[in-house]
């Protein structure tokens, strides 16, 4: 493995001249923060910071999130994808509203809160010399520093917490993910993701947009509208898992 010490150099020095000018960086507050990993996940940077703008605006601390409607959380978050997301948050913000727990154990509790948004918020909020590892992260620290991509995730944890220079974990992660998603790109370095978002067009995601958005314009919806809409695809098991995740009720 090559020289940590070069490595740190090399990364801070490329966050200091070409570091992004993100919203979410303007803060150390763990609601903030938290909203912002939840809607970065399997979503760019660029399509989030408007809804990340407009969301905080609108409820900007978890309290006056917990205190929405599911329809009005749904509404704010249509167009970004992934719908789920949204109601995982305002889940969330039931039970941080009146406090935000400071450790990895009872972050984790907490429902919609996983290890990956766990340590995030404790490495951004918090300044906690902790790993976190994204698919920018992963990629960096593979290429940097020589390792195989067939690393096991626990391995690549334990060398990337090995890797935090102390008291830096904020500025630190945020030049990691920076220099992965500008410098260490996957067409650059040919690393390939652990996992690859499909495409929308023709998906179970296009129809369950498609679905949610007609019932939040409030718009009369039967099940068979939508097979005739979407001839192709398992409607039931669809509809199904929109009942699972909270975003339709039993009617439909």
């Amino acid at each position: 493995m090559r020289g940590i010490r070069a490595f740190q150099r090399r990364i801070l020095s490329f966050y200091e001249k070409k570091g992004r000018d993100l919203p979410w960086r303007k803060t150390t507050d763990p609601y903030k923060i938290l909203v912002s990993e939840i809607m970065l996940q399997q979503t760019q940077v660029d399509r989030v910071i408007p809804y990340y703008e407009r969301w905080i605006k609108r409820w900007p601390t978890a309290k006056a999130l917990s205190r929405a409607s599911k329809e009005d959380v749904l509404k704010l978050w249509m167009g970004l994808g992934y719908n789920s997301r949204a109601l995982r948050l305002w889940e969330a913000s039931q039970m941080l509203s009146k406090g935000f727990p400071q450790t990895y154990e009872e972050l984790i509790r907490i429902k919609g809160i996983g290890p990956y948004t766990a340590s995030a918020i404790l490495a951004f909020s918090f300044n906690e010399e902790i790993a976190v590892v994204d698919t920018n992260i992963r990629r960096v620290l593979i290429h940097e520093l020589g390792l195989k991509e067939t690393i096991s995730s626990d391995h690549l944890k334990r060398i990337a917490l090995s890797c935090v220079p102390k008291g830096k974990s904020r500025i630190w992660h945020n030049a990691l993910m920076d220099y992965g998603a500008m410098q260490a790109t996957a067409r650059k370095t040919n690393i390939k993701s652990l996992s690859q978002q499909g495409k929308f067009g023709g998906s179970d995601r296009e129809v369950r947009g498609w679905v949610l958005r007609r019932m939040l314009e409030g718009g009369n919806i039967d099940k068979k509208e939508v097979k005739k809409r979407f001839q192709k695809k398992d409607i039931k098991k669809i509809l199904e898992k929109m009942r699972r995740d909270g975003l339709i009720g039993e009617k439909l």
